[in-house]
């Protein structure tokens, strides 16, 4: 069971707050498996996971192999009357480009394929780094990139979209499933997995330690 840790008093260059009530309070100690909490509105404040870059990078590694895959393969096969029509990723946003609507195209090409690859590749250039007992230039902004690309990263978004549309026309053609499709359903989980191994709080001490 995990343990929680005590906050308590320390110098004012030690303090921190809580990101809920603004509470200062000493920066904890953790032990792998321990908590802290606000004293005063019990939200989480830090957690030690334990060889949480190790996981964060396996992740990552993953993710980006699945995005290629995704990215690279048929996403769905349609048959209909004699005719077979294959589609990618980047075909539905040709198609809403070529049909006028160039903004859903855009905000379409940025959740599903740019937000997604730029958060993997930031989470390479500040942590692979880390690893290695040094930081590259411009690290501590990349990571900022990083954490403002969570809501628009949204590839569960798009696959809520590509469900929908299976549905409405299961009954007028016959949908094939390609690589693309399973391989955005595998970068979902490995995409959320990575962000729970992620320990924030760790990162950006290692991030502010003068070298």
């Amino acid at each position: 069971m995990p343990h929680s840790a005590k906050l308590g008093a320390a110098p004012e260059t030690e303090l921190t707050a809580c990101h809920d009530c603004d509470l200062l309070f000493a920066k904890p100690h953790l032990r792998k498996g321990e908590k802290a909490r606000c004293p005063r509105c019990g939200a989480l404040l830090f957690e030690c996971k334990g060889n949480s870059l190790d996981q964060a990078l396996a992740l990552a590694l993953t993710s980006l192999v699945l995005f290629v895959l995704a990215n690279a393969n048929t996403l769905l096969t349609m048959k209909v009357g004699g005719r077979t029509q294959s589609g990618a990723i980047i075909s539905g946003v040709q198609e809403l480009y070529k049909q006028g609507y160039w903004e859903i195209a855009v905000l379409v090409f940025i959740v599903s394929i740019l937000a997604p690859l730029l958060k993997i590749l930031c989470i390479f250039y500040v942590l692979a780094p880390l690893k290695l007992g040094f930081r590259l230039p411009y690290a501590t902004r990349v990571f900022r990139i990083f954490e403002t690309l969570h809501p628009w990263a949204m590839t569960e978004v798009y696959m809520l979209g590509i469900l929908v549309a299976l549905v409405k026309l299961a009954d007028l053609a016959r949908i094939e499933a390609g690589v693309a499709l399973w391989s955005v359903a595998a970068l979902i989980v490995t995409m959320a997995a990575m962000d729970a191994a992620l320990e924030n709080h760790e990162i950006w001490e290692k991030l502010e330690t003068p070298p």
